[in-house]
């Protein structure tokens, strides 16, 4: 069964989907959706990311487990948009990172476009596999696998 989901879907919307907060809440907007299948979503890249005071001072770069963290984060939110209602309250945490590349550096101005596919799911478990893009050009790529706390 599908649910009908109004995109996109704003900050708001995803606060209410993850429960991630600043400053590791790392999608803005969700603008594509199948079911059980993909997503598209992405984050705006901005000067005052708390991370690029460190990462590093006067040649600021996105950090790559960001990056991953992100596409997990999108992740997440192709479950929840999938299995809405199904799994409220419940817990998903990354586990495993996989084949993960890292091509180019993201910077302040770019828009972070994570386009994450569904591999497959293993009981309490989701395997995805995503590409992280700026203009078109991929920057990252990785599979991910999430588990959910049965504890």
């Amino acid at each position: 069964m599908t649910h009908e989901v109004q995109l996109p879907i704003d900050a708001a919307g995803i606060r209410k989907l993850l429960p991630h907060r600043y400053p590791f809440l790392l999608v803005d907007r969700v603008v594509e959706l199948e079911h059980n299948k993909r997503v598209l979503a992405y984050k705006n890249i901005t000067q005052n990311e708390p991370f690029f005071t460190g990462h590093f001072p006067g040649h600021p770069i996105m950090p790559g487990v960001l990056i991953i963290e992100a596409l997990a984060q999108a992740g997440g939110l192709l479950t929840q948009l999938s299995h809405q209602g199904d799994t409220a309250g419940r817990m998903f945490y990354m586990v495993k990172v996989e084949n993960a590349r890292f091509t180019k550096m993201v910077v302040p101005g770019d828009r972070l476009d994570l386009d994450v596919t569904l591999k497959r799911l293993i009981r309490n478990m989701a395997f995805y596999t995503g590409v992280a893009s700026v203009n078109g050009e991929q920057v990252a790529c990785a599979d991910v696998l999430c588990a959910e706390d049965t504890n």
